[in-house]
Formats: C-alpha cells, sequence, structure tokens
C-alpha cells in the first residue's frame, strides 16, 4: 500500500480520520433510521476500504467506508451485481452513497470460513465452496473486463524476483539461475495463458468465504478478471493461510473437475487439470512469496511473511511431479534454502 500524498491544506492526517469517524457515524445513523445506533470495527480491507459492525436495537449491520479519494466504491458495486445476477451468494447491500464511500449492507455474522473449517467438516465446507465458484466460473465475463494475461504473469512473476528473493533472502541470481528461473516463470505462464478462459476471483480461498446458511458468501470479490478455469479451485485447496495433505488436496480437485464438467465448465480432462492446477499453484505460490516479502519490507505488515515456509513445503510437494519444472527445484535446494535458514520469517 502506498503511502497518501499530504494535502497542501493545514488539516493533519488525525483531523481527517476524526473528520471521517464524525461522518461515517452521523451516515450510519441516519441509514439505518437509528439516532443510537454504534460502530465497532470488524474489519480492514487490503485496500482503504474498512468495515463496521453497526450495532442497535433493531440488530447490526455493517458499514463499509470507502473513502472516494482513495478507493472508489463503484467498482466494487457494479462486480457484486454482477455475481448476484449469477447467483452467486453475495452480501446484500441495503443503502448506498457512492459520493460520499458508504455502504450499509447486511451483517453475515463471523468469523471467516478459515477459521472454521478443520479436519472434521473441510468435506461439507468446500462442496458448499464449489457450489459458488460454480456460479461464479458460469457467468460470462464482460466486455472490457481486466484479463489474467501476459502482463499480469509478468508482473507476478517480478513480485517473486524482486522482493522474495533479492530484498528478503538477499540473493542475486548469476547469469545462468536467472536463466532457469525465467525458463521455468515462462513455462508457468504458457500453462496459464493455454488454459480455457472464465470469470475468475483471483483470491478465492478460506479468508474470503463467510459460513451462511445460503452460501458461503464471497468477499472481496472487487479484482475478478477474465482468467484460468484452473486458478480458483486451485486458490481454493491450496489456501495462502491454511494447508491441507496433498492426497487430500488432489482428492477435492477431481471432486470439483467432476462437478465442473457437469455444469458445463469448460475444464479439459482429468490429467491435463491436475497439471494445470499443479502449475497454476507454483506461479500464485512464488507470486504470493513476492507479495508477502513487499508487505514485509515495503508497507511495515510483518505477520505475513511467516508463513513463507507454507509456499516452500507446497512446492516441494509438487515440484517432484514434472521434471520440465526441475530448475526451479534446483533453485530452491541450492539458493533458497540455505538463505532462508539465516533470515527471520
Amino acid at each position: 500500500m502506498t503511502a497518501v500524498p499530504q494535502s497542501p491544506h493545514c488539516d493533519s492526517p488525525d483531523r481527517e480520520s476524526i473528520d471521517r469517524e464524525t461522518a461515517r457515524l452521523a451516515w450510519a445513523r441516519a441509514a439505518s433510521g437509528n439516532p443510537e445506533l454504534s460502530l465497532q470495527r470488524a474489519s480492514v480491507d487490503a485496500g482503504f476500504r474498512s468495515y463496521w459492525r453497526a450495532s442497535g436495537a433493531a440488530g447490526s449491520h455493517i458499514v463499509m467506508d470507502s473513502p472516494p479519494a482513495l478507493e472508489d466504491v463503484r467498482p466494487w458495486l457494479r462486480m457484486r451485481e454482477l455475481l448476484e445476477g449469477g447467483g452467486v451468494r453475495v452480501p446484500q447491500v441495503l443503502v448506498e452513497d457512492v459520493e460520499s464511500g458508504f455502504l450499509l449492507m447486511e451483517d453475515l455474522g463471523g468469523p471467516t470460513l478459515a477459521k472454521v473449517i478443520d479436519d472434521a467438516n473441510a468435506d461439507a465446507h468446500f462442496a458448499a465452496a464449489i457450489t459458488q465458484l460454480l456460479k461464479l466460473q458460469a457467468i460470462v465475463p464482460p466486455p472490457g473486463m481486466g484479463e489474467f494475461g501476459e502482463a499480469l504473469l509478468q508482473r507476478d512473476a517480478g513480485l517473486f524476483e524482486e522482493w522474495f528473493l533479492r530484498r528478503h533472502l538477499g540473493i542475486a541470481l548469476g547469469c545462468g539461475d536467472a536463466e532457469h528461473l525465467q525458463l521455468v516463470q515462462r513455462r508457468l505462464m504458457d500453462n496459464a495463458l493455454s488454459q480455457a478462459r472464465v470469470l475468475t476471483h483471483r483470491d478465492f480461498m478460506p479468508r474470503n468465504l463467510m459460513p451462511v446458511a445460503d452460501g458461503p458468501a464471497v468477499l472481496d470479490f472487487q479484482d475478478c478478471v477474465s482468467g484460468p478455469v484452473a486458478y480458483d479451485a486451485v486458490s481454493l485447496f491450496k489456501d495462502a493461510f491454511l494447508s491441507w495433505p496433498l492426497a487430500r488436496v488432489d482428492e477435492w480437485l477431481a471432486q470439483y473437475h467432476a462437478r465442473a464438467l457437469a455444469a458445463g465448465v469448460p475444464v479439459p480432462p482429468l490429467a491435463q487439470f491436475r497439471r494445470d492446477a499443479d502449475w497454476l499453484g507454483i506461479q500464485r505460490h512464488l507470486k504470493i512469496l513476492g507479495i508477502f516479502a513487499r508487505l514485509h519490507h515495503r508497507d511495515g505488515k510483518s505477520h505475513y511473511i511467516a508463513d513463507a515456509p507454507r509456499f516452500i513445503a507446497y512446492l516441494d510437494e509438487v515440484l517432484p511431479r514434472y521434471p520440465e519444472l526441475s530448475p526451479l527445484r534446483d533453485l530452491l535446494d541450492s539458493r533458497i534454502r540455505p538463505a532462508m535458514t539465516g533470515v527471520d520469517a
């Protein structure tokens, strides 16, 4: 997250924050018709949005605060409308004020699926999540929607080398290692680009799902793109914050594949789909390592980098299946793993 430039006016950020807090409470009370309403922080979005639980005698709601100068709420609203039109369970908006950047929404409760899923209930929760994912993937991406294409893949590849290898681990790749990494990244990108395209959430994981009766409800959907068909499925089962045994992940991927075929989602035969999912998983894990390192070093959000070993473990599980990606496995053994032993993560 980049720093917000200071305005030339004399108001300090603290003054602006207080003014926004006052406006938020006044708007929530007017929108709900409850002058006694109180607000408590519910969660903070990865961007500039924040969420507040509005409690009163008539029950509770959620207020989204999306300051217009920092994060326009209209793309979120447009994507919510698109998903709802396709039958995806998304938060219901009760009152909206686009100009001020405030929304009054239903309170889905809490916590997220990431906090309640466990070995005993995972099958049922993932079956429900697949139902929502198939609805999402059945929606035709509208004209002008962003593409999970070459530019985005190149950016993702750069995150790993710039932030995780160079900045976090202090690894400067020589010509040979750099060429080997570029070869693997090129193969991963070609795999992603060759897959059938569907509407793609890009962070379809338990942390962004709310376990409600007619759900789970899907959150954090504003960055949907037209992307490779296997991406969201592997994101769901190989989470950034929660790991499962590889054999169980393979079973869930097979279940998704069977249901996707039946639903008319353009998945290839199972063996090809499994390879596509594995390779997209590797591409995603490398990207997230770069993002978590950037959050640590640039943004001061250091708790994410503690999950770096999870992604190395994901790579260790899958890379032996694919000799074509052996240069990455060699780089892990020769450079990355030794460097991680000397770095706090």
